[in-house]
């Protein structure tokens, strides 16, 4: 150590603290990992090597650069061999992040592939000086006797003049290979890498400083090296080497943390996590604070007990902090999430609707604050699609009122379906300049898609934030198809005991103030008739006749609970007759596809789920009858009626009209008719899907599955 107090605390703090900070990094990377991959695990090691050689350095401070005993040559070795490893491990991380081995990086992998054997070649070269020539000899070897090995280069050793040229090297190309990556396969990886880039360029830039001085400080110790005592003797113009190069790598440190764990660049997550970036801040906090304690109460010769309790003290301030910090988040988090547990008040909807009881309007107010709260986004859309988008209707929208052209959703949302990655990057112009696509999923398989803008700031979404985004989304779907299932089916019910009400209340309207006066009329004549010598009998019989046709009417307008076609001819039979008598002139062709195994299939359904398929299957070639054509304007369509059995009985109603824009699909502008049969068959376990390309085709399919 030098006789300056400031030095060598300084040298000593940032010595520990780069400590810290190279171990928690190291650990971190190593178990956040997403897959163990070579390159994860070559970044980790990296990392808990170079806290490694900060230890044994932190070792030899403590001990003092003129002592000479066995421990500090342990420290000495302990030391070297990590700066032997350290340059090619920094370019192996960085060729591993670049994208080396890749599919897609041929090129990249063509041009750094001679570069790599080169270095190879030089990292094997030291490691055999360091084994078979004795190149690095005791500490004490460095400081008090002259430097000799046999193999070197007058009046420079091999090892020497090597080892400058095979940092720079490892440094540059490393530099070079971040400039010039190759694609990435990762989700998202073009983003982090363009995020992420300028952090880890500045990283190598700082190493690079750093090679250049250990040049420098390798030729000054070889000039000196003849000389007894020198590293006494200059010792402050070493400590200041020391303190520059160290404090060079605590910034190259920092600058890689922070593309670690805002960015996720090693741990080969899709996106950062808001809790890494806190703890980083909180480890570079605890870093320099117990670095500073520590290297304070170590060159003033305290009693190690003071030392024990400053360190006492400040890890209790530390967990205590922490401790604030946590409860200072659960709190925000319940206050954002307030929202969303609180009761929409669907129930009273329910029970007394009015005009004002929409259920979007309630969920606008949990889509609001998930959007402005959680996510902080400066727009956002989620829509509805698959099987419940005729249930949920329009799309929400942030903020609210923002208009959404969805040509081209269907695409977007095949590209949702085929992947399983949890976020997709858009164009920036497509969707109104939404930039984020996040799929939402349900047990039945995707359900809609939630837009998002960029972030308020310019920053990512979370790993947090996007699963909060994606759960919040998924509930908000559901719960609103649910709400419309009980609504319609409520509404249906409501309709149906009005008209059993109104049925029976005519019912007994008409018997009591026709039928039964009738009755008593017929009675009254055929009393007096039959007292009369040659009476007759067709007064009371004409009237008995009319009773008999009301009763007839009454009985025929009634409402049946099953239609007899399907009792007596099943479903595909009735399907066929209904399409023959009531709508065959509606079609130039009416082409039927049955396979076997769904015509067996769809006898044994139950009676309940047949007319439930009877009826939306009719709703639909209702439609294609009224909304195939353009008004006032004849063309010939021509209706396709597939019966399939896939993973259930799936019946497919396609027509080659006019066809349904996007829009029309998404909202509810398709009536109501298909909305019911939508709610009913979902209440038999099954599902409806409209697909269409306006001016080619519109497809309707009503899927069963077999549990069914």
């Amino acid at each position: 150590m030098t006789e300056n107090f400031w030095l060598n605390w300084l040298t000593m703090a940032i010595s520990l603290a780069n400590v810290i900070l190279l171990i928690w990094l190291g650990l971190t990377v190593l178990l956040n990992a997403e897959r163990r991959t070579w390159g994860a695990l070559i970044a980790g090691s990296g990392l808990l090597l170079g806290g490694l050689f900060f230890i044994s350095h932190t070792a030899i401070l403590a001990y003092g650069w003129n002592d000479y005993g066995r421990g500090l040559d342990f420290w000495w070795r302990i030391g070297l061999a990590p700066v032997i490893a350290l340059p090619f491990v920094w370019y192996l991380m960085m060729l591993w992040y670049s994208g080396f081995l890749d599919k897609k990086s041929l090129r990249f992998h063509k041009r750094q592939i001679s570069w790599l054997i080169f270095a190879i070649i030089f990292s094997v070269m030291l490691m055999g000086l360091v084994i078979f020539d004795n190149s690095i000899p005791s500490y004490s070897a460095y400081t008090r006797e002259a430097i000799s090995t046999s193999i070197s280069l007058v009046p420079i050793p091999l090892i020497i003049f090597i080892y400058p040229i095979y940092i720079v090297l490892c440094v540059g190309l490393a530099l070079d290979a971040l400039l010039n990556p190759g694609p990435s396969e990762r989700v998202m990886g073009e983003l982090a890498r363009k995020r992420a880039r300028p952090w880890l360029v500045a990283t190598s830039i700082a190493l690079l400083l750093v090679s250049f001085l250990v040049v420098l400080v390798l030729f000054w110790v070889i000039g000196f090296s003849n000389q007894q005592d020198y590293i006494i003797h200059e010792s402050t113009i070493i400590g200041i080497f020391d303190l520059t190069i160290e404090a060079l790598i605590c910034l190259a440190v920092i600058l890689l943390g922070q593309a670690i764990v805002a960015y996720e660049v090693f741990t080969g997550k899709a996106l950062p996590r808001r809790g890494f970036l806190r703890q980083w801040k909180q480890a570079i906090f605890l870093a320099f604070g117990y670095g500073g304690v520590i290297g304070f109460t170590a060159n003033t010769n305290l009693r190690p007990i003071y030392s024990l309790l400053l360190t006492a003290l400040l890890m209790t301030a530390f967990f205590a902090m922490l401790s604030w910090r946590s409860y200072s988040e659960r709190e925000r988090y319940i206050k954002n999430l307030r929202p969303f547990v609180a009761s929409q008040g669907f129930f009273n909807q329910l029970i007394t609707p009015t005009q004002d009881s929409n259920p979007k309007n309630n969920l606008q107010i949990p889509f609001n604050a998930l959007c402005k709260e959680i996510l902080g986004a400066r727009l956002a859309y989620l829509i509805a699609v698959g099987p419940l988008a005729p249930l949920v209707g329009p799309p929400l929208s942030y903020p609210q009122g923002k208009e959404l052209n969805l040509f081209g959703i269907i695409d977007l949302q095949k590209n949702l379906a085929l992947s399983d990655s949890q976020t997709i990057r858009m164009i920036p112009t497509e969707f109104a300049d939404t930039s984020w696509a996040v799929p939402l999923w349900s047990e039945r398989g995707l359900i809609g898609i939630l837009l998002l803008g960029e972030k308020q700031g310019g920053g990512l979404y979370t790993q947090e934030e996007i699963e909060i985004a994606q759960t919040s989304g998924e509930r908000l779907i559901d719960t609103k198809a649910s709400v419309e299932i009980a609504q319609k089916l409520m509404t249906l019910q409501r309709q149906r005991l009005a008209e059993s009400q109104l049925l029976d209340q005519r019912a007994r309207r008409v018997l009591h103030d026709d039928v039964l006066q009738q009755l008593h009329t017929a009675m009254l004549n055929l009393v007096s008739e039959r007292s009369q010598p040659n009476g007759g009998t067709s007064e009371a019989i004409e009237l008995l006749a009319d009773v008999h046709t009301q009763i007839s009417d009454l009985l025929r307008n009634m409402p049946t609970t099953s239609l007899p076609e399907i009792s007596k001819l099943g479903l595909i039979g009735a399907l066929r007759k209904l399409v023959k008598e009531e709508y065959g002139v509606a079609f130039e062709t009416v082409n039927w596809k049955i396979e076997h195994e769904a015509e067996y299939s769809a006898q044994d359904i139950s009676p309940l789920t047949a007319e439930v398929l009877f009826y939306a299957t009719r709703e639909a070639i209702r439609n294609a009858v009224m909304h195939s054509r353009i008004e006032d304007h004849f063309q010939p369509i021509h209706l396709i009626i597939r019966i399939l059995k896939k993973d259930g009985l799936e019946i497919q109603i396609e027509d080659d009209g006019v066809g349904m824009s996007t829009e029309r699909i998404v909202t509810e502008e398709h009536g109501q008719g298909l909305a019911l049969d939508s709610t009913m068959m979902a209440v038999v376990g099954g599902e409806l899907t409209i697909e269409s390309e306006p001016g080619d085709y519109t497809r309707v399919s009503l899927i069963l599955p077999i549990s069914s």
